[in-house]
């Protein structure tokens, strides 16, 4: 290891521990379950301290835009720290989706106006993508663009299952733009004008606040001027990636609690973590965190260009397609198996209300649909 990497190993580090910190003094269930109900959906203070005091939203955002400039292994560790509380947060649709959005989109005016509020952490973002069918191709759009002269467009359509949308600060959205060869394209649509309602939608997942946004000739102003179709598909890569990180954070605890209660619970006059047959199921657990959790971590390194994926890979998918594509699906079916191995070995005090349990039980199942299922989706191009 060079000591350029052992620096920034080290930068990782502090990093990760600063953030654990911070959510330890300042976040726990019973905030979690307090905030996930709120008008915000989230613990306004604790975002403004991880934003102020750690930079959390500045992360993968350029210098020159008020950004620290780190790469989505940064982004990764932050994921990690917050899945492990299930802390909700507008990180990955502030953050990595709507501010990746921008970073790809090379458009100058838009990102030196956009990006210093999203990445000082005063202003939210968030991006309007999939409609009913939750597919997220990057193909595809729930919105159709008009043109109206004078580089304003109307937008119509409605988009499911957006992050924050109810109360993000900033929304773009995208859409296929009419008499344009079918390109896709990105727009920022002003919140403020007729036609435009958000509306939260009740989900199974608390901790994770959805929306949907319908727009009826909505105004709105195109960002950047080439087909957008190619940098969303990067996008999609880079909140796979981060998305699996937090899965792993949520795992990692899960199964923490779970060898914890293990050692506690009291069955035939001996801790049921002696007995063999638990063990064995422990360890299994133990070998599916760590090896979705390299996946998780190759894949960061592929998109910030730090290697390349192990194993057969054919020129024509791209190294970030199938790097982003193994960490979502080690990392989906890691955090499920986790969490229903929780509940059962917790045995029924796992499925009341007060318990944690059921609520990593709902975030493995929800993150498994969140930006498409890969057999669904045109993840590989």
């Amino acid at each position: 290891m060079t000591v350029a990497e052992q620096h920034d190993q080290h930068e990782r580090l502090e990093l990760g521990r600063t953030v654990r910190s911070v959510l330890a003094r300042k976040s726990s269930f019973e905030k979690t379950r307090a905030a996930a109900t709120s008008p915000a959906g989230y613990n306004t203070e604790l975002w403004s301290t991880l934003c102020g005091q750690v930079g959390v939203a500045a992360l993968a955002i350029p210098e020159e835009y008020g950004g620290l400039g780190a790469g989505i292994r940064e982004l990764q560790i932050v994921a990690e720290e917050l899945g492990r509380g299930l802390t909700p947060t507008p990180f990955l649709g502030s953050s990595v989706l709507a501010a990746r959005s921008l970073v790809h989109c090379a458009d100058e005016d838009a990102n030196r106006r956009l990006l210093p509020p999203i990445a000082h952490g005063t202003a939210t973002a968030t991006l309007a993508w999939t409609g009913v069918d939750g597919q997220w191709r990057t193909d595809s759009a729930a919105f159709r663009a008009e043109h109206c002269g004078e580089g304003s467009y109307h937008l119509s359509g409605t988009a499911e299952y957006v992050l924050d949308g109810d109360t993000a600060d900033c929304v773009l959205a995208i859409a296929h733009i009419d008499g344009e060869n079918e390109q896709i394209g990105l727009f920022e649509v002003d919140i403020r004008a007729p036609g435009v309602v958000r509306t939260a939608t009740p989900t199974m997942d608390s901790t994770r606040r959805l929306a949907s946004v319908a727009l009826t000739r909505a105004v709105a102003k195109r960002i950047g001027t080439a087909d957008f179709e190619p940098a969303l598909n990067q996008v999609r890569d880079e909140v796979y990636a981060v998305l699996a990180a937090e899965q792993i954070g949520a795992a990692d605890q899960a199964l923490a609690d779970t060898v914890s209660y293990s050692k506690e619970r009291v069955q035939f006059g001996r801790p049921i973590g002696s007995f063999q047959a638990l063990k064995h199921r422990m360890a299994d657990l133990y070998v599916f965190v760590e090896s979705a959790r390299a996946a998780c971590y190759e894949a960061a390194d592929v998109l910030d260009g730090r290697g390349e994926p192990a194993g057969y890979l054919e020129e024509s998918e791209p190294a970030s397609a199938r790097a982003a594509l193994v960490a979502r699906i080690a990392c989906t079916e890691t955090l499920t198996t986790v969490a229903a191995e929780m509940i059962q070995v917790h045995g029924g005090v796992a499925i009341t209300w007060e318990h944690n349990a059921h609520l990593y039980f709902k975030r493995a199942h929800s993150s498994s649909q969140l930006f498409g299922q890969p057999r669904t989706t045109n993840t590989l191009r």
